[in-house]
């Protein structure tokens, strides 16, 4: 039975595609996106997470780590992280629920055991099931034969991928995919990779060859104060989209800052704190920069 790794299942998600869905997110991104909302997704691998505001400092896990990874001070518990091997029997102990583990394996019955659940759902909204992340496309064969079972029980399919996929890889799963939901951050290669870690050729090309195909597509641009929000990127995007066939529209994603949290937590650096949400007068700006070029254009999802 297929395996794959995921960090959250979001029941009635009504922004992630048509109707009231259910979100799967996977463990795992080929980006690193100084923005990210969702770094808990980045690392394929299950995290660790210790809420120190939620400690009560019984010294419970120290008691039960195996390893003897865990040294409690003044300012809370600290872990070894080098040398913990991620058994859980630390967050299982804890009564406060200051430790908790982000990233589980599960197989693909198990999944659809969740989204079967919410059957009516979709049925009476015209929703269905959405896979994210994370990258999705990072877990090929988990993400198929996921596919496959809802294609089996007729849930509409939606896919939101940053592109990077090995460009096969994305056709064979676009023959099992309703909608994809495509993200595209800029459009000057230097500032891309300077900012995600990665080239956009490869996204860009990908984006080319899927609406050649005929799939079903909807852009999704996050708009990062200072980084892509500036006419030239948002003429350059709009010039690009609006020469290929059968996008859809185009949704640009405000930047918010309800992740910070979560950089601390995970033990890693928050390289967008000093960001701030776009104004709504300048997303209607963008918004119209965009529709400049015959394009459909929501704000938000």
């Amino acid at each position: 039975m297929t395996e794959g790794v995921i960090f959250d299942i979001k029941k009635y998600a009504i922004h992630d595609g048509p109707g009231i869905r259910t979100t799967v997110f996977f463990k795992g991104c080929p980006l690193a996106c100084r923005w990210c909302h969702n770094p808990e997704g980045i690392s394929v691998r299950s995290e660790r997470i210790y809420r120190q505001e939620h400690c009560v400092s019984c010294g419970e896990c120290i008691q039960i780590c195996p390893q003897k990874v865990i040294t409690q001070t003044v300012d809370g518990n600290i872990t070894d992280s080098a040398k913990c091997d991620m058994c859980r029997a630390c967050a299982e102990q804890c009564p406060s629920g200051a430790v908790e583990f982000v990233g589980r394996k599960v197989t693909v019955d198990e999944v659809v055991r969740q989204i079967e659940k919410d059957t009516a759902f979709y049925d009476q909204s015209g929703g269905g099931i959405t896979f994210s992340g994370g990258e999705p496309l990072m877990q090929p064969e988990f993400l198929l034969n996921l596919l496959d079972a809802c294609c089996h029980l007729d849930f509409h399919r939606t896919v939101d991928t940053t592109g990077y996929a090995d460009a096969g890889l994305l056709l064979k799963v676009a023959q099992k995919t309703n909608l994809f939901l495509y993200d595209l951050k800029m459009m000057d290669a230097t500032k891309h990779r300077n900012f995600t870690g990665v080239s956009n050729q490869l996204i860009l090309d990908n984006l080319k060859r899927l609406s050649e195909n005929k799939a079903r597509i909807q852009v999704r641009i996050p708009i990062i104060p200072g980084i892509n929000d500036d006419v030239d990127n948002i003429n350059s995007t709009a010039d690009f989209i609006a020469a290929l066939p059968g996008i859809e529209r185009i949704a640009i994603l405000p930047f918010h800052n309800s992740a910070r949290g979560k950089y601390g937590r995970l033990g890693m650096e928050c390289m967008s704190s000093d960001i701030q949400r776009p104004s709504n007068d300048h997303l209607s700006q963008i918004a119209g920069w965009l529709e400049q070029s015959g394009l459909q254009v929501t704000i938000g999802g």
